[in-house]
């Protein structure tokens, strides 16, 4: 027995033999393992020396299997496996006992190996790729921290600076008031948005439910993103009631539609209180008309919101913001600086223009034991209320940490560097003969069909559509087993596959660019 188990048990010396009850057996049994579990099996200080060597040698790991060879031109962006090929590599069964400080540097390595090199400056995939430097040591500071940034006590550096950041970003939008708030990605902004409309709207919605609302209908070009009728469902005002709003050739709302649009709700004895305009759309890039759509809402009572989740950052360049006029018009606006602006999955904002506090009217829940009145600081810092979540990840950081770095100057060249970019892109790809653009964009989206020397001159075939469907799939599948370069493509109103490629890291150069065309050209050729 331990010093500590004598002195509890009040004995003078451990060498002294003991004589003890049954009881006492038990007892003296139950605290020895208790001990033995406290300070023999479990080995606190053991446990916690190893894991911060382990977290050491981990992080040289990420830096130079991502963050050195995942940016370097000559490795892949990544390395394709099959599903079941991949599944017996990584070992993903989760066992009774744990593993050894080098198996699980082997896990490390594994999935740094196997995962996708977002941060590569040949993936085209996604409408987010590279990497700020500056960006990811705030999210590894934020990861570290491992806060929620719901009140100022537990969160006051994040409270402050989401404060801060919100009202920057709310000034470039135009509006020197307002609210805002971070959310987990575009998706859940726009439908924030949609919630405070109908809050707006209807505001007994909130303790009587839909049984006090007429039917609403809500507004959105057919090129919109697919979360507004998501966030249709998951509020309860049904798919049925998003009117799909036509475009033109470019992809951009066309304001004579919407008009149609909502008197076709109104024969249907549905209220319009929504309209959503999109500034940066998914795949071509188009910018919604702003100003025609806000004299729209305006005449029709409507709460304008606008899903700049991917355009948004133009407000940024004095060049190329004139996109965005008008925008300073809407009741609420999505912005994702972590797509443009490289700050880091996930960074996504909702603004809005009310300086009623709806945000809290709408979402709060008054939960006493966080939000307590009576704290002795300033408590409409404690700003968790407005938001639907309880934990709310703090995704501040990184953007301020970026900014502070670069500043806005640096931040408005990365948006023009991006835009000059994909021109040149444009006008490289206009003088091959094997590519063809689906139209000419104002983004940084690129779409266009290759067109493979076997289908040159065939467009009057009855086949030649479905065959040039092909095309993309069989492109797209070599370039990923080769891991040269990654970029996506779809089908669209009508187009068959065609491919949207986007560029937006300021590691790319017009290298990159030709690479681009000659590898797709390569890719291509046999077809």
């Amino acid at each position: 027995m331990t010093n500590r188990a004598c002195a509890y048990m009040k004995v003078g010396s451990c060498n002294e033999p003991l004589r003890v009850s049954s009881t006492e057996r038990t007892l003296n049994s139950t605290m020895s393992s208790s001990e033995e579990y406290i300070n023999g099996h479990v080995h606190l200080e053991e446990y916690e020396s190893d894991g911060k060597l382990f977290l050491t040698e981990a992080f040289n790991v990420i830096m130079e299997e991502i963050l050195h060879k995942g940016t370097d031109l000559k490795e892949k962006v990544c390395e394709w496996k099959d599903p079941d090929q991949l599944r017996a590599l990584l070992d993903l069964d989760l066992r009774e006992h744990g593993e050894s400080h080098e198996q699980l540097l082997q896990r490390v390595r594994d999935v740094a190996r196997y995962s996708v090199k977002t941060c590569h400056p040949r993936f085209f995939n996604q409408l987010f790729a590279g990497v700020d430097y500056h960006a990811l040591t705030g999210r590894l500071l934020t990861e570290t921290l491992n806060t929620s940034q719901y009140t100022y006590e537990v969160a006051p550096v994040f409270v402050l600076m989401e404060e801060e950041v919100l009202r920057q970003l709310r000034s470039l939008v135009g509006w020197s008031e307002g609210d805002g708030i971070f959310c987990p990605g575009g998706s859940v902004s726009n439908m924030y948005a949609m919630n405070i409309a109908r809050y707006w709207a209807f505001p007994q919605v909130k303790t009587q439910g839909l049984w006090a609302t007429p039917r609403m209908a809500i507004f959105t070009s057919q090129q919109s993103h697919y979360s507004m009728k998501k966030a249709a469902a998951f509020l309860g005002i049904g798919t049925d009631n998003v009117f799909i709003v036509q475009v033109d050739e470019s992809g951009s709302m066309i304001p004579e539609d919407l008009e149609a649009k909502i008197v076709q709700a109104k024969s249907k004895d549905a209220v319009p209180f929504f309209v959503n305009a999109t500034a940066g759309t998914t795949v071509q890039g188009a910018f919604d008309p702003l100003n025609h759509i806000a004299d729209i809402s305006e005449r029709n009572g409507m709460w304008m919101h606008i899903d700049a989740a991917w355009g948004g950052s133009v407000l940024f360049s004095k060049k190329h913001k004139r996109l965005v006029a008008g925008i300073e018009r809407a009741n609420s606006v999505t912005w994702n600086p972590h797509k443009m602006l490289l700050a880091g999955l996930q960074c996504s904002v909702i603004l809005f223009r009310d300086t009623t506090n709806l945000l809290m009217h709408c979402h709060s829940a008054n939960a006493t034991y966080l939000f307590q009145q009576d704290k002795f600081y300033d408590t409409s810092l404690d700003t968790g209320d407005k938001s639907i979540q309880c934990g709310r990840k703090v995704d501040c950081l990184k953007l301020w940490l970026m900014w502070k770095a670069i500043g806005t100057h640096g931040l408005s060249e990365r948006v023009d560097k991006a835009f000059a970019l994909a021109r040149y892109l444009v006008e490289e790809m206009e003088k091959r003969e094997n590519f063809k653009l689906v139209c000419k964009g104002h983004f940084v989206n690129v779409c266009f069909w290759f067109i493979p020397p076997s289908l040159k001159g065939k467009e009057n075939s009855p086949d030649y559509q479905e065959r040039l469907s092909k095309v993309a799939p069989v492109i797209k599948e070599r370039m990923m087993k080769r891991g040269t370069m990654m970029v996506g493509y779809q089908p669209m109103d009508g187009r068959v596959n065609f491919f949207r490629m986007v560029v937006l890291s300021p590691q790319l150069t017009t290298k990159d660019m030709d690479f681009f065309l000659d590898e797709i050209e390569k890719l291509g050729k046999d077809l």
